[in-house]
């Protein structure tokens, strides 16, 4: 698929029908959608002291992030992407992209956030890395997390709201590509 997309760009394919390209394979499922969580309240991080039990003590989602939650959820609906299992990141801000949007999920703490807990990197990586390379089946495994560990995990740094499409390979993964969704 990579390669795909690579050829399409190269032949003057636009970045819609590349993006339509990405849309129809996960239409086929068996794919892994990792999203960055949707658009917070201004600030990087979590004030002093935040709390994972705690939503209040936390960076949370903006009115515009539950907006644009919805309106992913609504587009999966509309284009017919089958949605499996959903897992968040035990924060928050990412426990309610996925709830918006996908109508609940699981905590799964190798999805927490890497920003300011670098050391975290390789374990949880370590830990994302064979659920995603397993996944196989009809629909796709979800997965709503942070650019930090977005980053760590694939080398990649989407914005907020933005899907990371990986297709597992082996025992591996390989980045398919990114949507935005309107």
């Amino acid at each position: 698929m990579i390669r795909a997309l690579a050829v399409f760009l190269l032949l003057g394919v636009s970045s819609a029908q590349a993006s339509e390209a990405l849309w129809a394979l996960l239409k086929g499922g068996g794919q892994v959608v990792l999203i960055r969580h949707t658009i917070t309240t201004p600030g990087v991080g979590d004030p002093p002291g935040f709390r994972l039990d705690d939503c209040a003590t936390q960076r949370n989602l903006s009115a515009a992030g539950r907006e644009q939650a919805l309106r992913m959820g609504k587009e999966f609906r509309r284009r017919g992407i089958p949605v499996g299992e959903v897992l968040a990141s035990p924060w928050c801000r990412c426990i309610d992209t996925a709830n918006l949007a996908f109508g609940g999920s699981r905590p799964w703490p190798p999805l927490s956030n890497l920003f300011a807990r670098q050391a975290e990197a390789e374990a949880q990586v370590r830990g994302m890395r064979p659920r995603i390379a397993a996944h196989r089946g009809k629909a796709n495994l979800v997965l709503v997390s942070h650019g930090s560990t977005a980053l760590a995990l694939t080398g990649e740094n989407p914005a907020m709201g933005e899907v990371v499409v990986l297709s597992p390979a082996g025992t591996g993964f390989r980045v398919a590509g990114r949507l935005s969704v309107p």
